[in-house]
């Protein structure tokens, strides 16, 4: 298990209700530090925290979790079975447990079960959503985290590193990629990729590996044949196995000769992209980041709009916050928002033409004081050697 660390809470005056299962739920598992498939209460009550938890979980949640004091369910059921439920509900035996404290009104998240929250609701608790970021220090990552990020992204390095060497011992015919016979292809390189980082411990979801114009749909997957002398996007975001924590990189390669128009285009992005990182700063407002990479294309001739009937350009945000989930406040993109000390984030510009190709590179960066600090150390080069 990796070492654990306390957080401080978002408001040591808001009694806080979450309840979902840690594998899917990032703020749960950010508040409790325990892992598990199914749903548990987790309880911020008078500054103290709590998990409710089944007998299955109530031994391992005491040596895991970080929380305060870990409750055993059959203790709060029998007791809302004395009152007269003979078959209890979840949120009757939560009632008891709230009745406790003497607590009746809580903030949650805004994912919070409906028929939960309507059945608190009848029993005459006052539900308070919050948006996200629920808890704001998940957005501020402790050395312990940006080490977290550092070492997944060590991961996506290496794995890019040996999933590019198939590329390298390709030959070209007839426009594609042949390795050994074999035409190399997205789902074949792929899966090389992915299994390349399950074996450094983390686990990848969606990656990818997208050619030519394919690539001009920025999350589109990528399918069929890799083809010499075209742009191929490889996008690679896993979470690590130990920790939890996502990295995020983005590079575009071209196996055989880059067409002129390629060229000017990854040139174009990739001095976008550095434009972009020497603004990143405590203070600096994200909007005005990516609407300066915006400007800068738009200098070089590249519009962004729809072009038959296509967006092409540059139409998405220039990065987002990564962390126990990949994508997570803040943004950097139209709307205002000032990065702060603490922050990772990555900067992602790109630029999608059907008649040309696309090209997108990625970087995370640490926001620091007067400057960034770049956890993404793999280079950039857009013609495999």
């Amino acid at each position: 298990m990796a070492e654990q660390e306390e957080h401080p809470k978002t408001d040591q005056h808001a009694n806080v209700l979450i309840i979902a299962g840690s594998e899917t739920d990032a703020n749960i598992y950010y508040a409790s530090r325990f892992l598990a498939p199914d749903p548990f209460i987790y309880l911020q009550v008078h500054g103290k925290s709590l998990l409710l938890m089944s007998d299955l979980e109530v031994d391992r949640a005491r040596a895991q979790s970080t929380v305060d004091q870990v409750l055993p369910y059959s203790e709060y059921e029998a007791k809302t079975k004395i009152s007269g439920l003979a078959a209890p509900s979840l949120t009757d035996v939560l009632h008891v447990l709230m009745a406790e404290h003497a607590v009746s009104e809580w903030v949650v998240p805004a994912n919070f079960p409906l028929r939960h929250a309507d059945q608190l609701r009848k029993l005459g608790h006052t539900l308070i959503t919050k948006n996200e970021p629920f808890f704001e220090q998940r957005s501020l990552k402790t050395p312990q985290e940006v080490d977290a990020i550092r070492q997944a992204q060590i991961a996506v390095e290496a794995a890019l590193d040996s999933t590019l060497d198939l590329l390298r011992q390709s030959e070209i015919k007839d426009g594609l990629l042949l390795l050994g016979g074999e035409a190399l292809t997205s789902e074949s390189v792929r899966r090389h990729l992915d299994l390349a980082l399950m074996k450094k411990g983390c686990i990848a979801q969606h990656t990818i590996v997208s050619c030519g114009v394919d690539a001009c749909d920025p999350h589109n997957e990528g399918s069929g044949p890799l083809r010499a002398n075209q742009s191929i996007i490889f996008d690679i975001f896993p979470r690590s196995n130990e920790t939890r924590y996502h990295a995020d990189m983005t590079r575009t390669v071209v196996k055989g000769k880059a067409p002129d128009t390629i060229k000017r285009l990854y040139d174009t992005v990739l001095e976008g992209q550095l434009l972009g990182i020497q603004q990143v700063k405590s203070g600096a407002n994200g909007k005005d980041i990516h609407q300066s990479i915006m400007n800068y294309f738009e200098e070089r001739g590249y519009q962004t709009g729809l072009i038959d009937g296509r967006m092409q350009g540059f139409f998405h945000g220039t990065g987002h916050g990564i962390g126990l989930d990949i994508h997570e406040p803040p943004r950097i993109s139209r709307v205002d928002h000032l990065l702060q000390e603490g922050e990772v984030v990555t900067v992602e510009p790109g630029l999608y033409y059907p008649k040309i190709g696309a090209v997108r590179i990625e970087d995370m960066v640490l926001v620091e004081k007067e400057g960034c600090r770049n956890l993404t150390t793999y280079p950039k080069f857009l013609e495999l050697d």
